[in-house]
């Protein structure tokens, strides 16, 4: 199978399809839906062949609700406060004790995490492994960084990871978005998947992309 197959026309059809359905008045939600990539895997063994992971920085803002919370030393909680961030001290690091559900707790609360620098070696022995098994390892942050620009980073960037099934799902965008700026975020992530797997695109099964609501609409 090859790229050939996935055409950039092709894919903003079925992102126009996506969009005309979910700007229907008949289909309008109170909340903006977000739009996943769904892929299926094919000759490939997850209990025998590499378990791939990576991530990618997409072109556009794929979640602009996602929750970040800032770990941070005293500079980093003063900008998180100016900015209306949530943000963690070490002391408040520290009453959490290591203790495995509410760090369980924590992980679940927040879709990502950013950390001061200064406190980024510090996070193992403060929580444990508890953010990385979530795979919420946070982003480091310098103080000479600007805040925003890395929210806008972390909020733009996906992560695909092989588990013990073959089929993946990750969010690519939202409805709010342009049709040219969901494509080139969906032409991205699938590039950059086929650059993990063994064999490219011979490992592909299929592509779908829908929305929270909508009908599924194949790609591949």
């Amino acid at each position: 199978m090859s790229s050939s197959k996935i055409t950039v026309a092709g894919v903003r059809s079925q992102v126009q399809s996506v969009l005309d359905h979910c700007n229907d008045p008949s289909h309008k939600r109170n909340f903006v839906e977000t739009v996943e990539l769904q892929i299926s895997l094919k000759n490939y063994d997850p209990q025998r062949d590499k378990r791939f992971s990576g991530t990618i920085t997409l072109p556009h803002v794929a979640r602009p609700n996602m929750t970040v919370c800032v770990l941070a030393d005293q500079f980093d909680l003063d900008r998180a406060k100016h900015t209306g961030l949530p943000s963690m001290s070490v002391e408040d690091l520290t009453k959490l004790n290591k203790n495995k559900k509410l760090v369980k707790k924590l992980a679940k609360k927040y879709h990502a995490f950013v950390c001061s620098e200064t406190l980024l070696a510090k996070i193992p022995r403060l929580l444990g492994p508890g953010l990385s098994k979530a795979g919420k390892f946070p982003t480091k942050i310098g103080h000479a960084d600007d805040l925003n620009a890395v929210l806008v980073q972390v909020r733009s960037t996906i992560k695909f990871q092989m588990r013990k099934d073959t089929c993946l799902g990750v969010v690519v965008g939202n409805v709010g978005m342009t049709q040219e700026e969901l494509t080139s975020n969906i032409l991205l992530a699938i590039n950059y998947l086929v650059s993990l797997l063994k064999k490219g695109y011979q490992n592909v099964g299929g592509l779908v992309i829908k929305s929270t609501m909508s009908p599924p609409k194949r790609i591949l």
